[in-house]
């Protein structure tokens, strides 16, 4: 197995049979070992360095009904929200003082913020903060929409394709949405401009090997610049509620692997990750990822963006314990910066 992982660090191409051979070879022994590569490669591009971003949860208003979320139309046991454009300008200045210089504004796909109402936001954002990256993640949008809001000054956007095999995504999502659909808007973006991510679940129902090796495959194939994974967690209140979490142990791998084929990639450890392990941030951190993403959002609409159940979003998981996020990288080798954390091109 040594001699596939050789092969992906020389970023030779690999099958589709050769990742689930991979895949299912994983053992403490190989994990050991390829994290202490991706480690290693991680370092040759970006040190030890661990750039943070202030994540606002700004709406958990969702046109869509898939299976898997807890923001999902259907879920009429969620208390909804949508913060005031007044209210993310204030997450911003807090997190400006606190040492962010990327916002993450993350939403349900809401059609109270209109294209027009998420444009303005951005360029106030941007007049504000000239000195910080802005990152949008709302979701499938026409191309011109996402062009709007390049204009307007973002950044980055970031929307995972959540499984990249196309009938696993119809077990995933209703009828209405469609795998190709997802992909088109990822490749638009890309071709816009913006620094992209896209992203899976490890362990969402129904997954195998075959169904991860197609998500390897796409993600090398679009070369995104960043890439977020986590495990699949179950919330209460939709169709997957009986599903089991997905595994901590596979998520890792899977980012030591992403860090190889992607050397320069931009890999955050997921509020799933310390969702599922409260040192969840750190393995991450060591299996190969190089970004976290504390929730900037007001105090009292953290609980209510509910993905999924029991998610991290207070404690060291918020933007204001940064001071203890930063030690508790510093206990591992890395240095939390104060930086936009852009990519790095090859």
């Amino acid at each position: 197995m040594k001699a596939l992982i050789d092969q992906l660090e020389h970023r030779h191409e690999m099958s589709r049979e050769e990742w689930i051979t991979l895949l299912q070879a994983r053992s403490p022994e190989l994990e050991q070992e390829l994290f202490s590569r991706a480690r290693a490669v991680r370092r040759r591009y970006y040190g030890d360095r661990v750039f943070i971003r202030g994540l606002i949860e700004f709406t958990n208003h969702c046109k869509n009904d898939c299976y898997y979320c807890g923001l999902r139309r259907s879920n009429l046991h969620l208390q909804r929200y949508r913060l005031s454009r007044q209210e993310i300008l204030a997450c911003c200045r807090e997190g400006y003082d606190l040492g962010y210089r990327t916002f993450v504004l993350q939403g349900g796909e809401d059609p109270a913020w209109t294209p027009d109402k998420i444009a303005d936001l951005v360029a106030a954002i941007k007049a504000a903060h000239p000195d910080c990256a802005v990152t949008l993640s709302v979701g499938e949008q026409p191309r011109a929409v996402y062009q709007l809001w390049f204009d307007a000054g973002a950044d980055r956007y970031l929307l995972r394709q959540e499984t990249a095999d196309n009938a696993h995504y119809h077990q995933l999502h209703p009828p209405e949405l469609s795998p190709e659909n997802r992909k088109h808007c990822l490749w638009d973006l890309k071709a816009i401009g913006y620094q992209v991510g896209c992203g899976f679940m490890v362990g969402s129902p129904g997954q195998t090997e075959a169904q991860l090796a197609e998500d390897m495959l796409f993600i090398r194939q679009l070369e995104p610049d960043m890439v977020g994974i986590g495990p699949f967690l179950p919330q209460h209140d939709t169709p997957f509620r009986d599903k089991p979490a997905g595994d901590l142990h596979l998520t890792l791998f899977l980012l030591g692997l992403l860090r190889l084929m992607l050397p320069n990639v931009l890999l955050p450890a997921t509020t799933a990750l310390a969702t599922l392990d409260p040192k969840g941030r750190e393995l991450g951190i060591l299996a190969g990822a190089n970004v976290c993403m504390p929730n900037l959002s007001p105090p009292g609409v953290r609980d209510k963006y509910a993905l999924y159940d029991n998610k991290a979003c207070t404690g060291d998981e918020a933007a204001q314990s940064r001071r203890s996020l930063e030690r508790r990288m510093q206990a591992i080798g890395c240095q939390v910066v104060v930086d936009r954390g852009d990519h790095i091109s090859l």
